[in-house]
């Protein structure tokens, strides 16, 4: 079994994100909570999964709005080179200091795909969401 060298306290923090949909309807995803509006927008939009991914500060480390912003500005194009839809959203930790991510819920996404793009945007793990609609932290490193 391997270890994630990601520090514990980080993943309980990822754990603990609500992580905002900007759907005509909003909701938040929480991890391991089923979600009926998620599930409801995957019927709507004839998709079996989706992810929660952003591009900010990679590896968590604190880059400026603007750093961030450009990282985002390339997401959203790499998503929508790849044929995907996506919806605004953001991931902000209930109770913790840190910044409200940008990010984007990429509708039709599978596992292999979101972890890819993910990894190429220097991410320590990334939000799935299956059939079921339970978001999953997937640990990418």
């Amino acid at each position: 079994m391997s270890t994630s060298r990601i520090p514990a306290y980080l993943l309980t923090a990822y754990r603990q994100t609500e992580y905002r949909v900007e759907a005509p309807q909003p909701f938040v995803l929480r991890i391991g909570l089923a979600s009926p509006a998620l599930l409801l927008l995957h019927r709507q939009s004839d998709v079996a999964s989706s992810a929660f991914i952003t591009a900010c500060n990679p590896h968590s480390r604190l880059l400026t709005d603007s750093e961030n912003a450009e990282r985002q500005r390339r997401l959203g194009e790499a998503i929508a080179r790849e044929g995907w839809r996506s919806l605004l959203g953001s991931g902000k930790h209930i109770s913790g200091p840190w910044p409200a991510e940008a990010s984007f819920l990429v509708l039709g996404i599978g596992r292999h795909g979101a972890c890819r793009l993910a990894r190429a945007f220097d991410q320590n793990a990334v939000v799935f969401c299956g059939e079921h609609c339970i978001p999953e932290l997937v640990v990418l490193r």
